[in-house]
């Protein structure tokens, strides 16, 4: 498994919506809600196989209500 993370912008009002579709998906490690020029960031680990753009396109992104996605893969943990 390897450790991704992703931050949603929401459409304006949604970011609570959102949050709670995410939840109930059970797909997250850790949600949290963020200022600034993002409102989520979500840990997700995922399969080493799994491709990570397809996943984040049909698992995460497709949620109504988000309006842009930014996903950082991580390398090492310290």
């Amino acid at each position: 498994m390897k450790p991704i993370f992703v931050q949603l912008r929401c459409k304006p009002g949604k970011t609570y919506e959102v949050a709670d579709a995410i939840y109930k998906t059970e797909l997250v490690s850790e949600l949290y809600s963020t200022s600034g020029e993002w409102d989520l960031l979500l840990k997700v680990y995922i399969s080493d196989e799994a491709e990570i753009g397809r996943f984040v396109n049909e698992k995460i992104a497709s949620i109504p209500g988000i309006e842009r996605s930014l996903t950082t893969i991580t390398f090492t943990a310290f």
